[in-house]
Formats: C-alpha cells, sequence, structure tokens
C-alpha cells in the first residue's frame, strides 16, 4: 500500500486562458505519477483546446455544484487560472473551496503595461467605456469579446472593428461593424498593421493583462486607447505566474497530505 507522501494528488484547474493551459503542461511535466490534473473550460469555444490529462467542459451550477464536485471527486487543490474578468467563476470558486475545505490558489495575471505618452482613458465597466470613447472617433478597434457589444450598440455614428477568437454565430448588436477572427497576435507589427488598414482612431480593451502588443501599437500611432478596469480578485493566495503556482503546487505535495 503506498504512502501518504506517495499518493497521487488530484488537482483542478479553472481555465480557458493560456496561463491555465501552460499551468497544465507544466505541471504534467514537472509532477508525473504524483499529480492528477483536471482542466475544466466553459465550453464557449467549439473546439476547445488539446490539454493534458482531463477535461471536464461545462458550468458546476454555482459554488454549491462545485463544492459538490470537489467533495464528490475527491480534489486536494485548486487553481483559478480563469480570465480576470471572469467574476462569477473566481467568486464561486472561492466560496465553493472554503466550503469543500479545498486549498485554492489565483493564477492572477499582471496589469496591462501603460507606454508613456499613452492616451490611456480608465473605464468602470463597458457601458461607462462607451460614454468615454474620445471625440471625434469614428473608427473604433473593439477588443472585448462577443458579451458586452451591446453597451456600443447606440454608437450609431461609429464604425466597428470587432476581433473574436471564433465567428458569431449570428448578428452583432452593431449597426457598422466588421468582424475578424482568430487569437491576438504577439507581434506588434502584425497590430500596427491592423490599426492601419482599417483607420482606427480608438480602441476598447479589458485591462486583462494580455495584449501588450496591440497596446504598443496603439501608442506609437497615437490611437487612444480606453480600458476597462478589471475587478478585484476574491481573498486569498495568489501567484502571478505559471512558475509559482507550480511551486504552491511542489510545496503542497511535499506536506504528505491535505
Amino acid at each position: 500500500m503506498p504512502s501518504p507522501e506517495n499518493r497521487v494528488r488530484r488537482l483542478l484547474i479553472l481555465g480557458g486562458t493560456g496561463e491555465a493551459r501552460a499551468l497544465a503542461e507544466g505541471a504534467a511535466v514537472a509532477f508525473p505519477g504524483r499529480l492528477e490534473v483536471v482542466s475544466s473550460l466553459a465550453g464557449r469555444l467549439s473546439r476547445p483546446p488539446v490539454l493534458p490529462g482531463r477535461v471536464r467542459v461545462g458550468g458546476f451550477g454555482g459554488a454549491r455544484g462545485l463544492a459538490r464536485y470537489l467533495a464528490d471527486e475527491r480534489f486536494h487543490m485548486v487553481i483559478d487560472a480563469t480570465h480576470p474578468f471572469a467574476r462569477v467563476i473566481s467568486a464561486n470558486a472561492a466560496q465553493a473551496c472554503m466550503e469543500a475545505g479545498v486549498e485554492r490558489l489565483a493564477l492572477v495575471r499582471a496589469a496591462s503595461l501603460r507606454p508613456k505618452g499613452l492616451r490611456w482613458i480608465e473605464a468602470r465597466d463597458l457601458d461607462h467605456a462607451s460614454l468615454l470613447l474620445p471625440t471625434p472617433a469614428r473608427r473604433v478597434f473593439l477588443a472585448v469579446g462577443r458579451r458586452g457589444l451591446e453597451a456600443f450598440s447606440r454608437l450609431e455614428d461609429v464604425w466597428f472593428l470587432v476581433r473574436l477568437v471564433e465567428a458569431p454565430d449570428g448578428p452583432l448588436p452593431l449597426r457598422r461593424c466588421t468582424v475578424v477572427t482568430g487569437r491576438p497576435p504577439d507581434s506588434q507589427e502584425e497590430e500596427r498593421k491592423l490599426l492601419t488598414d482599417h483607420a482606427i482612431d480608438a480602441m476598447v480593451i479589458k485591462d486583462s493583462g494580455s495584449g501588450d502588443a496591440k497596446i504598443a501599437a496603439a501608442q506609437e500611432l497615437g490611437v487612444a486607447v480606453v480600458a476597462v478596469r478589471r475587478p478585484p480578485p476574491p481573498p486569498g493566495e495568489a501567484a502571478a505566474t505559471v512558475d509559482e503556482a507550480l511551486a504552491w503546487i511542489e510545496a503542497r505535495l511535499g506536506q504528505g497530505g491535505t
């Protein structure tokens, strides 16, 4: 019979981000035979990414449902690596882990960099952002995802460039817009070309800590950036990098039990 120190522990990664994917891959390499990883995805993409370990797709039924899942499946750890704006799932995870007695870590990326000279306008939410678009902005890049576009539907004199990971399954609630699909490029040159080709004079983003290439391109071209302020994460332990999260896992695997 294996000793408590050698038994396999179970980790649930609440994912959907690049950090979650890197964490699942890093944990598979770092802890073979010591850790079973299950990645949970919301299921909004038609083709979810291929990840090491098990992948679970879909919701849990709120905090109570997640607490039951953690207890029934005997998880030892949860790492919340969801998007910084995924307030509901993060709040549910905090409550569920407390109820189930499971240790939780939030993997929270740093806020976006703000280059010197960039015109940066901070908004409370997307509705506020639609009111703060600078005059006379008439060609606006929306890099905020599919949800929340209704906030800009009243701006009938503005043309929007909307970037989505996948093509929408129906019309967008915008009178004048063009959609480009795919994940944001890492290259500032590619982002600069996109802004130049479409004559963009302002952009709206969520201050999620990603997209430094498009922010740098906006600074270079003098494009104003309206940034929705990220919500504060629930209280509890947090890491800023995947390496820090792997070290957190290692420390708990070395404790002999949770």
